[in-house]
């Protein structure tokens, strides 16, 4: 089976913490809620403390046209992308030895907040020393199931091609979607819990890994809950991205992702129980109260996801790659599970079933 070789994250400029985004985001909406101090509630709620962005906070209070909004992107994207997709090829905590470039068969280029033609990984294979018949796969608008998607997109990839070494980078700048005269309860909640981050995996085939205990990728799935499309997502308009978020998330959890685990783990004669690690993209406190509740497990499972939460916010696509970093970095027996998850606009989720080491 593929496995996931190496991760790499790129470090952000500016860190902010979450009483300073509070107040900020009062000063800006106070005149547009009644009831703005019971609102702020929910920065004190959502168990965020810190998160990283690309300008600082000095930036967001001036107004800003789309393009030059994803202009910004564009430029952060390959200065962040090239940074974590070296980290990723050279990280010492994986890799006996650096991947060099030209090992790279083909990049899978993962975001929904900005967007550029030439994609971006054509413009960063002009900055690294990529071999020049590298594949090139951008996949644009699955939200936060974007990191799950691509990986499975690399499984899939790899088991065609077992000789192969591909990346997968997520690039999300989340802050540059901020609308500042969006007066909607979804975009005070994002103001809240939303955050940049990038992120770069390495899957490789049967025939490419270096036979380390690390995790191997056994199956993927995604589903589609049919006429969802306001569930989460983007309304784009003159002025950019304007924020989708619906407050039935957490209750779709258990109504309809539970049976859709359940039947995805027993296919591969497997239950909840089974499961060692639980890689869950951390979408919000809530959203992770839920999977504990319908999924029935217990708070040690999730540990990892909240402590990213805690310390980086919801990254959109790229968060589960911050999460699946910790747990490569901890001992692991071999022959352990773990599901990787992550839903998305769509609606849609996206598991990917994992084990580390353990016969082939």
């Amino acid at each position: 089976m593929p496995t996931i070789v190496s991760v790499g994250t790129a470090k952000l400029p500016y860190q902010l913490n979450q009483d300073t985004v509070k107040e900020y985001t009062k000063q800006l909406f106070g005149k547009a809620f009644r009831d703005i101090d019971r609102l702020m509630n929910i920065f004190d709620n959502g168990q965020i403390e810190s998160r990283y962005f690309v300008k600082n906070l000095d930036w967001y209070k001036e107004k800003h046209r789309f393009s030059e909004k994803n202009n910004t992107y564009i430029e952060s994207a390959l200065q962040y992308g090239c940074e974590a997709i070296k980290n990723c090829l050279q990280n010492p905590h994986f890799l006996q030895s650096p991947i060099d470039y030209e090992e790279i068969e083909a990049i899978f280029y993962i975001s929904t907040t900005g967007i550029a033609t030439p994609s971006i990984e054509a413009r960063l294979i002009n900055k690294l020393p990529f071999s020049l018949h590298i594949k090139r796969i951008p996949i644009w608008g699955l939200g936060c199931a974007g990191g799950a998607a691509g990986l499975a997109r690399a499984y899939e990839y790899c088991l065609a091609f077992p000789k192969a070494k591909v990346l997968v980078l997520a690039v999300e700048f989340c802050s540059l979607t901020f609308q500042p005269n969006d007066s909607s309860k979804s975009n005070l909640i994002g103001t809240s819990l939303f955050a940049d981050g990038v992120a770069c995996i390495c899957v490789a085939g049967d025939e490419a890994d270096d036979k380390q205990l690390k995790p191997h990728i056994l199956a993927s799935q995604s589903t589609f809950m049919r006429h969802a499309e306001d569930v989460m997502g983007w309304d784009i308009c003159d002025d950019g991205f304007f924020v989708i978020f619906s407050k039935d998330i957490p209750s779709l959890i258990s109504s309809w992702l539970k049976p859709n685990v359940e039947q995805f783990l027993r296919s591969h004669s497997l239950t909840m129980a089974d499961i060692d690690y639980f890689i869950a993209h951390p979408g919000g406190k809530k959203v992770l109260e839920a999977y504990q509740k319908a999924l029935g497990i217990d708070e040690k499972k999730t540990a990892v996801s909240f402590q990213i939460l805690k310390q980086f916010g919801n990254m959109s696509s790229v968060t589960v790659y911050f999460v699946l970093e910790q747990f490569m970095k901890q001992p692991v027996k071999e022959g352990e599970h773990g599901l990787l998850l992550a839903l998305g606009p769509g609606f849609s989720s996206e598991l990917v079933l994992l084990r580390w080491g353990g016969k082939q």
